[in-house]
């Protein structure tokens, strides 16, 4: 099941799934507990991501921003945090970042040229290091990274590092959407 659409920024991300899902609420309308009829289910829950962030706050409390990208995604309890941010938004949070506030951004790059060409795309800058308040997209020659996210601190809204195989890379360059809905590229 998935849905896309657009709501207007302003809304609550509870008030934009509501717009293009059929939902159930509990806890006075505040917590979802079914979308189009996929109930939670033990240790089986609703979460939502804000900018491919694993959001902090409650879907009634997060003000959509415009330009903003909500993912409500039906998983396991296991560990939140294990997803705490997730490329399947790309090229969010970069674009975006989370409740408002968007960071810079640097590309280290094995390619020079290609380093530039993912800047552009992410509107950030190549440089050899990146600060520590900084998002990173670092692009390797690895045949054992594709593409995976990570926080470098713990939060939403803080610090990423993405890290792209130059060959994926590459392809990403010219076609984001190949990551869409996903929260790793194995």
């Amino acid at each position: 099941m998935l849905h896309a659409g657009t709501v207007p920024a302003g809304l609550t991300a509870l008030q934009g799934l509501d717009r293009v899902a059929e939902i159930k609420t509990r806890y006075g309308g505040r917590y979802v507990r079914v979308v189009d009829g996929t109930a939670e289910h033990g240790r089986r829950s609703w979460f939502y991501y804000v900018n491919g962030y694993l959001s902090d706050q409650g879907s009634a409390e997060y003000r959509l921003r415009d330009g903003d990208v909500e993912w409500w995604d039906y998983r396991s309890w296991r560990d939140p945090l294990d997803d705490a941010v997730v490329v399947g938004s790309f090229p969010e949070p970069l674009l975006h970042g989370f409740g408002g506030e968007v960071r810079m951004t640097v590309v280290v790059s094995v390619d020079p040229a290609l380093g530039k060409r993912i800047a552009r795309l992410v509107g950030g800058s190549v440089a050899r290091t990146a600060p520590r308040d900084a998002n990173v997209v670092e692009i390797v020659r690895s045949p054992k990274a594709r593409f995976y996210a990570e926080l470098r601190r713990p939060g939403a809204g803080s610090p990423v590092r993405f890290v792209l195989e130059a060959r994926f890379a590459s392809r990403l360059a010219s076609k984001p959407q190949l990551a869409r809905f996903r929260y790793s590229v194995p």
